[in-house]
């Protein structure tokens, strides 16, 4: 795993499910589960069905319904699966303590032990 990623910085993965809701096209209002694959405090990455158009804003809700606002900054098809990148609003910033998603990983501390065991 290559470490020199700006976004893996205070990134983890993680594996957990969440509703995404966002107006589409139509202004009705869309929900989907989705599977989170990663957070950060600015950010995360969800997997989706079906693509979500980029620069709209939406909501992640999943934890007891902690919502989290964010803008669909980006989508990638790959593997049958929709990868919709997140940026999360100043005012919902992610932290461990608001919510930890199942089965969290730290990025940064896994690089660390690597590097250390080199």
């Amino acid at each position: 795993m290559q470490m020199d990623d700006r976004r893996s910085e205070g990134r983890f993965l993680c594996a957990d499910l969440v509703r995404i809701d966002w107006l589409g096209g139509d202004d009705h209002l869309r929900s989907e589960q989705a599977l989170l694959e990663d957070i950060a405090p600015q950010g995360g990455c969800v997997q989706l069905e079906e693509p979500v158009p980029a620069g709209i804003g939406g909501n992640a809700d999943g934890w007891q319904h902690t919502v989290l606002r964010q803008t669909f900054a980006t989508a990638t098809f790959r593997d049958d699966a929709y990868f919709i990148g997140l940026r999360f609003s100043d005012n919902t910033v992610w932290s461990e303590g608001l919510v930890a998603p199942q089965h969290l990983t730290n990025l940064q501390q896994l690089g660390q032990r690597a590097q250390a065991q080199n």
